[in-house]
């Protein structure tokens, strides 16, 4: 069974902004690829929801996109809800 996508303003807003980092910074291929990959993601979970790991939030799944972005979402019904995307990097302090 195939389930809905819903892509929350959020994640969109998200994609929208790494999209142009990458543009801006590495070219317009490397953007594309990493739509790409996202669109990939989507196309998965379509099809196995289950994918993703849960987290701590109540009922939240998340998955990788890539090494340095993971996409949350949640199952509701027949529908998948993509929630947001996050960067897995962590910042350090240089002394």
């Amino acid at each position: 069974m195939a389930y809905e996508i819903v892509i929350n303003k959020r994640f969109t807003n998200k994609l929208l902004h790494v999209l142009d980092y990458l543009e801006k910074e590495w070219g317009r291929k490397v953007a594309s690829v990493f739509l790409s990959k996202v669109y990939s993601r989507i196309y998965a979970l379509q099809s196995h929801p289950y994918i993703g790991s849960l987290t701590s939030i109540n009922q939240v799944r998340s998955t990788i996109i890539t090494k340095h972005n993971r996409m949350y979402y949640k199952i509701v019904k027949n529908k998948i809800v993509i929630l947001n995307l996050y960067g897995t990097r962590r910042k350090t302090r240089v002394k």
